[in-house]
């Protein structure tokens, strides 16, 4: 059973657009959606507030169900969940979260990306990584959007200076460019020496 999700700042930032009404309406929906996996029938500017906000929520329950491995669903329908696990199973896999990345590894790939020399990832850092794969994102996210950036224009006009580990621990940075990958040359290369 979910025990919990992110609540993103644009959610709160929508939701006050509304009437206290439809206000309601979003958060149920929301709230429905998170925890039970359904989505819920709106209309008028509440399903236009939650349209706006569908792409972050269900990246989340996407990156729920593949780190559980089973479909999200309400626990009032399946007998099986909800207190089965104590809590020391939980915090475990909790813990296993946090070794998900290799820190070093992803240092080393983003100076070798953009041509850049950070020494550290710091631990606050970190704690952000963590937070976006609670939230649901996978490594691969961060991996497309280290290669998205790299081929990207304004980044590349800029000579890569935002291109931080911190700015690929963002949500709002792993939202904008870990959707496409962009198939590089080197990578063309390397697919095809696959292939053959």
């Amino acid at each position: 059973m979910r025990q919990a999700f992110n609540f993103y700042r644009s959610y709160w930032d929508v939701a006050k657009e509304l009437n206290d009404k439809d206000r309601l309406a979003f958060y149920d929906a929301l709230l429905t959606r998170q925890f039970t996996g359904e989505e819920t029938e709106l209309k008028g500017l509440v399903k236009f507030a939650y349209l706006s906000q569908k792409h972050s929520i269900d990246k989340q329950i996407k990156g729920y169900e593949d780190k559980t491995k089973r479909p999200l669903q309400d626990p009032s329908q399946d007998p099986t969940q909800g207190g089965t696990q104590g809590p020391s199973v939980q915090e475990k896999e909790k813990e296993k979260g946090k070794e998900e990345i290799d820190y070093q590894a992803l240092l080393d790939f983003v100076n070798n990306t953009f041509g850049r020399n950070f020494k550290v990832i710091t631990e606050k850092v970190k704690r952000s990584y963590y937070a976006r794969l609670k939230d649901g994102y996978i490594k691969e996210d961060i991996i497309n959007a280290i290669k998205n950036c790299k081929e990207n224009q304004f980044h590349k006009d800029n000579n890569y200076n935002y291109c931080t580990p911190e700015f690929f621990s963002r949500a709002e940075t792993l939202d904008k460019y870990a959707d496409r990958t962009i198939v590089t040359e080197s990578d063309a290369i390397l697919a095809h020496l696959k292939n053959n």
